[in-house]
């Protein structure tokens, strides 16, 4: 396995969002962690990641221990993110947010051909490479980001909300481009609320409810699975059994943000 989670939990002040959340990745796979706002999907990222510290359990990647390596380590390591939202740099050029992806890298040699690889995945961002990122269109800033992300030259790559703002025809252009991403050989870990799309390319998924893992296996299982086909056919939100509501564990990492921008 590249990545194992281990029964972490996750506080934001005295709010859990995550509670003993455990799933593995192995080389080369799409895994997919879906579920409804607030069950904890960014946040389990987030703790992959290095921005919030799991308060028990063990992440383990590649074998090593990463629950306690700083964030831009972990970037060294191989493990990047494309977040939600996009969060390009929208004063800068296309070029030069793609540069930024490669800020662990000294290697000039192989961080041009990094970007050429990117280029090859998304050409739209080649036409556009000395236009400013704040000037692309939604779909153009989120290839711009996930390009951002590949830059890094990634084993694993986490993708939050690929599909978040763009219209139907980019989702399916967005997602082609996944599968080709991990064709070429890149793991993904893919949070998503289009859980149609996620679980049409995806090996295997979990189901977040309430910050609780409630549901894992195979795509074609848990897609025909009822509870799955309620939740996202109609209003049904999936918690985990002697939970409160799933709304509200992501939400309490968004004021946590923004009372540290604050």
């Amino acid at each position: 396995m590249i990545l194992e989670v281990r029964e972490i939990d996750v506080f934001y002040g005295s709010i859990q969002a995550l509670h003993q959340v455990s799933f593995e990745v192995a080389e080369r796979e799409i895994v997919t962690l879906i579920g409804p706002n607030g069950a904890g999907k960014s946040t389990t990222l987030r703790a992959l990641s290095g921005l919030v510290r799991p308060r028990s359990g063990r992440i383990i990647y590649q074998g090593r221990e990463l629950s306690r390596v700083p964030a831009h380590e972990i970037v060294r390591r191989g493990l990047s993110q494309c977040p939600e939202g996009r969060r390009v740099f929208v004063n800068l050029t296309v070029l030069e947010n793609l540069e930024m992806g490669a800020y662990t890298r000294s290697d000039r040699a192989e961080i041009a051909a990094s970007l050429e690889r990117v280029f090859r995945h998304f050409p739209r961002l080649k036409e556009r490479v000395r236009q400013a990122a704040g000037t692309l269109s939604g779909g153009e800033q989120q290839m711009l980001a996930m390009g951002r992300a590949l830059m890094s030259r990634p084993r694993l790559l986490l993708l939050d909300e690929p599909s978040m703002g763009l219209s139907p025809l980019l989702v399916e252009e967005v997602f082609a481009i996944i599968q080709d991403i991990n064709r070429a050989g890149t793991t993904v870990l893919l949070v998503e609320q289009n859980a149609a799309m996620a679980l049409a390319i995806a090996n295997r998924a979990y189901v977040l409810g309430a910050g609780r893992v409630v549901l894992a296996g195979a795509v074609a299982d848990i897609r025909d699975d009822p509870r799955v086909q309620a939740a996202y056919l109609g209003d049904v939100i999936l918690d985990a059994p002697g939970c409160g509501p799933a709304a509200g564990t992501d939400a309490a990492a968004s004021r946590s943000r923004e009372e540290t921008r604050a």
